[in-house]
């Protein structure tokens, strides 16, 4: 195990410096530089070729792009991420700011869609046919085509617009005010948590069904154990190891979905910063979001194979 752990590792070093090479270069084979653009946008700001090649080579913007990147690569190795030229301060200073509020969303629209999931999933499955199954089955195949954004959008027209019983956006913290703080977050967690939630209920009701009929099962309801017991210890157990293999794609699918999120409903989170970053072609913004987002998602997947372990004792990584 420690040996797979360490191998893994590496390959999440590998990772990290192959997708943010690839950010990159895209980024520095658009047209313009981000000193351009922050001249056009702010045209207060007035000033002569020879200050602005200056500051072009303050920012390192003249080098060559490989050379750019390893100095990037030199900072991150020293902790550091950058400046921000639009925002005027670290990227290490944003990303403290909005990765909390995008972490907290995701998380509460993981737990929220995988307890809900799994739940509905196993009601299909041991009600197979039955009209619950058949309702919470078309419901869950509307979830999974509805775009996210789509969902957003109507539900604020409907919620906020129409019936005002929620904010339109914003974003208030638990800390500072549980109540408000619980009404800003409903309409974002859902729309994150809609597609997994989904998901999850078709992937639980198929893997069950494939348990229901073994052997084991069967013995244990001929022993007059209680649906509880059955359900729990012997079916439930046993078919889970799909279900966090797709628990892990949707933890992905919520860092990811908070981009759009978080721009629909106003949320000063990762997400929307990247995207603002994007935009104003800030690169050190772009890189060290993106660093962070892909160093979440493959720690993510790497703790969903080492849980695998944990649900079936079989499995052994050499």
């Amino acid at each position: 195990m420690i040996g797979y752990i360490i191998r893994r590792l590496l390959q999440i070093i590998a990772i990290l410096v192959l997708v943010t090479f690839m950010v990159f270069i895209v980024l520095h084979i658009l047209p313009s530089d981000p000193l351009s653009m922050y001249m056009a946008q702010n045209e207060i700001v007035k000033l002569p070729p020879d200050k602005l090649e200056a500051l072009r080579h303050d920012f390192g913007f003249d080098k060559p792009t490989i050379i750019q990147y390893l100095d990037w690569l030199g900072r991150i190795l020293r902790g550091e991420l950058g400046y921000s030229i639009f925002l005027n301060q670290k990227v290490s200073q944003l990303i403290v700011k909005s990765f909390p509020i995008t972490a907290y969303l995701g998380s509460l629209a993981f737990v929220f869609g995988s307890i809900l999931g799994i739940l509905f999933g196993v009601i299909c499955a041991l009600r197979r046919g039955k009209w619950i199954d058949t309702v919470l089955t078309i419901l869950a195949n509307m979830g999974i085509t509805l775009p996210s954004f789509w969902v957003g959008i109507l539900l604020i027209y409907v919620f906020a617009f129409n019936l005002g019983w929620l904010p339109v956006c914003g974003f208030t913290s638990p800390f500072d005010d549980p109540l408000l703080s619980l009404r800003t977050t409903i309409m974002p967690v859902f729309c994150l948590a809609l597609f997994s939630l989904a998901s999850l209920t078709r992937q639980t009701r198929s893997a069950i069904l494939e348990v229901v009929m073994q052997d084991y099962v069967r013995t244990a309801w001929s022993k007059g154990l209680s649906e509880r017991v059955v359900v729990f210890r012997h079916i439930l157990k046993n078919s889970l190891i799909p279900v966090v293999t797709m628990m892990g794609i949707q933890a992905r699918y919520l860092i990811g979905g908070t981009v759009v999120i978080e721009t629909i409903f106003n949320i000063p989170g990762l997400g929307r910063l990247l995207t603002m970053a994007i935009f104003g072609q800030d690169y050190q913004v772009v890189e060290g979001s993106i660093l962070i987002i892909v160093l979440v998602i493959t720690t993510l997947n790497l703790l969903v194979d080492i849980s695998y372990v944990w649900f079936d004792p079989r499995i052994r990584y050499e």
